[in-house]
């Protein structure tokens, strides 16, 4: 870094010269400004716009498919389209049930309600939903949050009727924060869960429920409620005496099976069917070896009789009364917050490979309407998992027929298949939960955390730890504060930085990371990267001090000509409150005190609107100190400078007006 002399052009010396002044835009109406600022928080994406110039009839058919999606892909549909539907529907639901058996075993459930599940939620969200391959149900860490919560106030083997009851309505205050988030259109408040946050989460939710099914590993019938590493741990090897070598056997076998197909189906991507069936497989073996060798009577649990029928409405089962209410809300917020943060993320990701584009506020809408629905119709939470809405993308769906054929399966299941499931035993199940969570252990994202950004790698691990050796509500909660801690840091500690002169341009760039540029002998130009505020005014007021104490030393000490002018470049300051004006002043006076000049380079309209208004640019200022560009104002100061010699601190010349 050095420093340059210029060379004006020629005519440069005549006493006046021409600028572009800095424009206020017109002053608008408050109410105007309200709903502008309204508009652009709350419709960033201008929904409405579809609507102007359309005649009644047309605006009712486009409202019709701007809030149910399926009437405006279903006129179109056609024989083609739904024989990958039907193909991609039928893989999904061979995968579902287990899993949703699974899982509702992980959530302390009957394992009917897995089921259920599986058909009443994916048919709401077919009319509602905006993702095509987006396949609904119920998810392990979801499942695993629920469970945890709900057991704190309700033991779910002592009081398994209040416990259901809690699961319907947690569920119910679910999918009533979904849909208002998107119904208010609030679903930027989901984006505090990072992807850093959730990659961590996840890994450690996954981690935790793996160490749980080690209890239907072992075949063991007491076991900690505790979601810990050390509970469980402890849980686990304190009763080596019960462990159950029939069991283990039987579920080291399976694990095996289900991640041996799912590593053949990731090298051959052409047989993704293999992983995607493997679990229905492994319920069928499962239960065929059991029935046939009576491993029921050595120690091997079996799921025992579902109940055969349709989903039964569960409107009178919700509790709306203390003391259990608050256990429900409660609930029902964190998992519903968790729910729509993994089936936004999932649906956005498999949105982006086929190249379109899903409504996040649709889909919180969906996702709301289908919990409520399910809370009313025996379902407990669901959303978009990942393993199946993968399955759903490799089978080639082509519409959200395919959860349709996905439900019409489900409901062939319970209405005619569900006594076939007696003899599964428990140990398939924790199989499958485990196989499906070592997927969810994303090390290589973590580790591409580290690699770009140390402080992403820190949130990860914070929430991977603190679920792992906490729990699932002190890792969220962990998370969630220290990515809210780093936006705070990065909103109250903008970076600033001086800016330096390209050689042979008119163009200015950080010297840090334009080493090869010039500072300008007698002038400071400071950049200031962040809107200016009551949370970062006092910081910013101390290092532009800080920043002309440096640059006066660095002066003095290399025998430069002496600093006459501080140039903001406000490029990147988008607005400014008050405290940010003060701050303003103040440091006007500083400069002031040196006698040198504070000029302004580029204020954006909102900037220069508030400057006005506060008469610190006509009576503090001087509207000849601002320019459009940080070349205009180097050009004037160095003009100043060499022609005019006019002592910095006086009244300025008129020129910038002419």
């Amino acid at each position: 870094m050095g420093t340059v002399d210029y060379t004006f052009p020629q005519g440069a010396d005549e006493p006046h010269r021409r600028h572009h002044t800095v424009e206020a835009p017109e002053p608008q109406p408050f109410l105007k400004s309200l709903q502008y600022s309204v508009k652009e928080t709350l419709f960033p994406d201008d929904p409405f716009r579809q609507f102007k110039n359309q005649n009644a009839s047309r605006k009712v058919v486009l409202g019709l498919q701007y809030f149910f999606p399926i009437c405006e892909w279903a006129p179109r549909y056609n024989l083609k389209l739904f024989k990958s539907d039907l193909i991609a529907g039928i893989t999904i639901a061979s995968l579902a049930i287990p899993q949703g058996i699974s899982y509702a075993k992980l959530a302390n459930l009957p394992p009917i309600l897995g089921l259920y599940s599986s058909f009443v939620p994916p048919l709401v969200y077919a009319v509602l939903g905006s993702s095509r391959d987006l396949a609904v149900g119920t998810t392990a860490v979801g499942s695993l949050l629920m469970g945890a919560m709900l057991s704190k106030e309700v033991n779910a083997e002592k009081d398994p009727k209040l416990y259901l009851h809690l699961a319907f309505t947690a569920t119910f205050f679910a999918g009533v924060l979904e849909a208002s988030l998107g119904i208010f259109r609030l679903g930027f408040i989901v984006d505090f869960l990072s992807h850093a946050t959730i990659v961590g989460f996840m890994g450690g939710a996954a981690t935790v429920v793996s160490l749980q099914q080690l209890k239907g590993i072992f075949g063991l019938k007491h076991f900690t409620e505790a979601t810990d590493i050390i509970s469980v741990m402890r849980s686990v090897f304190s009763q080596t005496h019960q462990w159950r070598w029939e069991s283990g056997v039987l579920g080291c076998g399976f694990l095996f099976f289900l991640l041996s197909t799912r590593y053949f189906s990731t090298k051959k991507p052409k047989f993704f069917w293999v992983a995607a069936m493997t679990p229905l497989t492994s319920v069928i073996l499962g239960s065929l070896l059991v029935y046939f060798t009576h491993a029921e009577r050595h120690g091997v649990q079996v799921i025992g009789n579902l109940k055969k029928g349709l989903n039964p409405l569960s409107l009178s089962d919700m509790v709306f009364t203390s003391p259990y209410m608050s256990t429900a809300v409660k609930t029902g917020i964190i998992t519903g917050i968790i729910a729509l943060a993994e089936g936004i993320a999932v649906g956005r990701s498999f949105a982006m490979f086929k190249n379109y584009n899903i409504d996040g506020n649709k889909e919180m809408l969906a996702f709301g309407m289908m919990n409520i629905v399910g809370s009313l119709t025996s379902c407990y939470l669901t959303t978009g998992p990942f393993s199946r809405s993968a399955v759903n993308f490799n089978a080639g769906c082509k519409t959200v027929v395919s959860n349709i054929v996905m439900a019409i399966a489900v409901m062939f299941t319970l209405l005619f298949l569900t006594p076939l499931f007696h003899y599964t035993p428990l140990v398939v199940l924790s199989s499958i939960i485990i196989s499906a969570m070592l997927g969810l252990i994303d090390y290589q994202a973590a580790i591409h955390l580290w690699n770009v950004d140390k402080f992403d790698f820190l949130v990860c691990m914070s929430a991977y730890f603190g679920v792992v050796f906490g729990s699932v509500e002190i890792g969220l909660v962990v998370a969630v504060a220290i990515s809210i801690a780093r936006l705070l840091l990065f909103m109250s500690r903008p970076r600033t930085a001086i800016k330096g002169n390209i050689p042979n341009s008119m163009i200015y760039r950080n010297t840090e990371q334009y080493p090869y540029s010039r500072t300008v002998p007698g002038l400071l130009i400071l950049e200031i990267d962040a809107p200016i505020y009551f949370a970062n005014a006092g910081y910013l007021r101390e290092r532009i001090t800080r920043w002309i104490n440096e640059e006066e030393e660095r002066v003095k000490t290399s025998g430069e000509n002496s600093l006459q002018y501080v140039i903001l470049d406000m490029s990147a300051v988008g607005n400014i409150d008050t405290s940010g004006i003060s701050m303003m002043e103040e440091i006007k006076k500083i400069i002031d005190r040196r006698a040198l000049k504070l000029v302004l380079a580029n204020p954006k309209g909102e900037v220069v609107k508030k400057l006005t208004r506060s008469k610190f640019i006509d009576d503090k200022l001087g509207r000849e100190w601002m320019f459009l560009t940080v070349g205009e104002a180097v050009e004037a100061c160095r003009f100043m400078l060499h022609t005019l010699k006019t002592e910095p601190a006086s009244k300025g010349e008129p020129w910038n007006n002419v």
